[in-house]
């Protein structure tokens, strides 16, 4: 696996967690559009891009690989966060209360779950 990329992704998901909790604390949900939702818009298009481009250098990678591993198990970790973002993205913008930003922020919070478990997946220890 790529070492910088799921570092990269997990504090973008971090990133997405906090701009998920300003939009619960103002009140704001995701839209109608506001400048803070639009940023938030943004920072999970970016993090869905780079989910896409692990899930296929990882399963590019699992493909090339001779290691003793649950294949279906770390492709499962690895398209999982690039189905939950768009669902939760989906679901919060059609909940029109303050909460509609806590549905992105559990789904944020998942993405760095995942990744670590990956990992340890891809290093033995799963």
């Amino acid at each position: 696996m790529i070492s910088v990329l799921p570092t990269v992704l997990t504090i973008v998901a971090l990133l997405g967690t906090t701009w998920a909790v300003m939009l619960m604390v103002r009140k704001t949900p995701l839209l109608p559009p506001t400048a803070l939702s639009w940023g938030l818009v943004g920072l999970l298009t970016l993090l869905e891009l780079g989910l896409l481009v692990q899930a296929i250098i990882g399963i590019v990678q699992l493909a090339g690989t001779d290691r003793q591993l649950s294949g279906v198990t770390f492709v499962g970790y690895l398209v999982a966060p690039v189905l939950i973002l768009p669902v939760a993205f989906v679901w919060g913008a059609s909940d029109r209360s303050r909460w509609s930003g806590g549905v992105v922020l559990v789904a944020c919070m998942s993405v760095p779950v995942m990744i670590v478990r990956m990992q340890q997946i891809w290093a033995g220890h799963g």
